[in-house]
């Protein structure tokens, strides 16, 4: 499905390098863990800041504020795995190299003001996001850095596309 608002240059050709972390099976399947948000205790709340981020997104979109981009990624990466971390059964996903993926991201960010942000998947899994235009400075930090909290060393580069082509 196209995106129907427009997008900023900022957002194109966007980076995404997966840190694999783990790659054992998932603990939860993200079906279960879909379902663990229906009995939820924070899910009606959760679910309004969802779409809270959305409404903000579109606008960030538009605008290209990497800053205001990053705070809802991280924001709401981390607030899936807290509400994982709170539910009944209740599940901890990340892995301690996660967390000192996390930190490390933090720290480069802070240090160098390059805009590069994470993500979670619904595992240890760690997805790096950045702006092509600073992929070697981050891909070299990556390689420096990150990939020795990888399982055997490996991560995959991938970035964004024009979407499925009807043929």
């Amino acid at each position: 499905v196209e995106f129907p608002n427009a997008i900023h240059p900022n957002f194109k050709n966007f980076q995404d390098t997966i840190l694999l972390v783990d790659k054992g099976e998932k603990q939860v399947s993200s079906t279960i863990g879909h379902d663990l948000m229906h009995n939820h205790p924070f899910a009606e709340r959760r679910f309004a800041q969802a779409h809270e981020n959305l409404d903000q997104l579109i606008s960030i979109f538009e605008n290209g504020n990497l800053d205001e981009f990053i705070k809802i990624v991280e924001s709401e990466a981390l607030t899936l795995h807290a509400m994982m971390m709170t539910s009944m059964p209740y599940f901890i996903l990340m892995k301690p190299n996660t967390l000192e993926i996390i930190n490390a991201i933090w720290k480069f960010r802070n240090e160098t003001k390059i805009p590069v942000c994470f993500t979670l998947d619904a595992g240890a899994n760690v997805h790096v996001l950045y702006p092509e235009n600073v992929a070697e400075t981050v891909l070299q930090f990556i390689k420096n850095e990150l990939v020795g909290y990888c399982q055997n060393g490996q991560y995959i580069c991938d970035e964004i596309g024009n979407g499925a082509v009807l043929i």
